[in-house]
């Protein structure tokens, strides 16, 4: 994706293209981290059916100390979730260019931030690993909202479980079998756009996990210092904007 592309993202005024365009990013950033995160802390936590299926189970087997973790690794992706929401609120009202970038700047800090207590998980495991994993169910809440909110709900990026549950609705539709003599009604037709850019955030997900996963395999924790970056990239040309306005004298 040109660099020009890149700082365009996240500026206020969105088309649907451009939804897309960082929803795809977004999902490539969620499967590597969701990938490189796993070998970290052996866990993944980018969705929360899972994680609230295993609160109900520890709570039946009397397992609290996991209960506990699992509580509080739902309570962090929310957290995460209302922060975008209270960061987007704040600057709309505010009429800034910087509306979506001041979450993804703050998912990039965030991701140095994880990249700095894994490289510490061996020195104290039983301190820094409940915290990688607060850590990590904090920023997939937190971008799993940024895209949400930028697109009106079409694009999810850090779970796949609806994203291949529409797929699968679609490519329903799209091998129907419409009866020429089938009487009323209109013929079952796929929505084909949304077919692809459905595969696109799937495939994109996938390759995430696949780069994110090598990265942190062969690199270490370093292996955040260019996702991060990239969303420096894209969130910073807003953000300098609104500054350069307010330091501008009227």
């Amino acid at each position: 994706m040109p660099l020009l592309t890149l700082q365009q993202l996240a500026a206020r005024e969105r088309t649907r293209q451009r939804n897309r365009q960082l929803g795809g990013l977004l999902a490539f950033m969620a499967g590597a981290i969701n990938a490189g995160g796993f070998l970290a802390v052996q866990r993944y936590t980018s969705h929360m059916t899972g994680v609230v299926s295993s609160i109900a189970d520890d709570l039946v087997l009397g397992q609290g100390l996991l209960v506990l973790a699992g509580v509080g690794s739902l309570l962090a992706f929310i957290a995460g979730a209302a922060v975008t929401a209270i960061l987007i609120n704040w600057a709309r009202r505010r009429q800034m260019q910087g509306e979506y970038a001041l979450s993804l700047l703050l998912e990039a800090a965030l991701l140095l931030l994880f990249g700095l207590l894994g490289a510490n998980l061996n020195e104290l495991i039983e301190v820094f690993m409940p915290t990688t994993v607060l850590l990590l169910c904090f920023i997939m809440g937190l971008q799993n909202a940024i895209v949400t909110k930028i697109s009106q709900a079409e694009i999810r990026t850090t779970h796949m479980t609806g994203v291949i549950t529409d797929l699968g609705i679609e490519l329903g539709r799209l091998l129907y079998w419409n009866r020429s003599h089938t009487p009323g009604g209109e013929p079952v037709r796929a929505n084909r756009d949304r077919l692809r850019i459905l595969s696109l955030i799937l495939g994109l997900f996938f390759a995430g996990g696949l780069v994110g996963a090598w990265a942190f395999k062969t690199v270490g924790y370093g292996a955040v210092l260019p996702l991060a970056a990239v969303l420096a990239v894209v969130a910073l040309p807003p953000l300098l904007h609104d500054v350069r306005e307010r330091c501008t004298p009227s």
